[in-house]
């Protein structure tokens, strides 16, 4: 799949340089730019859903010193 995007010419000299920078295509850098932004957003949400999931669970953390003193370290 292929597809276009408008830059001014600012961003394309921006973006040139960053690819350059890398040693990587142009269409190179934009596809590791998208993906890297689609894995952190994916990764905020994992996280979140876990946190929601862990207070709707009514469960509650302690300092870790109490467990080292529960199992004597």
């Amino acid at each position: 799949m292929s597809f276009s995007i408008r830059l001014t010419d600012e961003e394309k000299a921006l973006a040139d340089s960053y690819a350059k920078l890398h040693s990587i295509s142009l269409a190179e850098a934009f596809k590791r730019a998208l993906f890297e932004r689609i894995e952190d957003e994916y990764d905020i949400t994992v996280g979140e859903d876990a946190y929601n999931d862990y207070v709707k669970s009514g469960k509650k953390s302690r300092p870790a010193s109490e467990l080292w003193k529960e199992l004597d370290l």
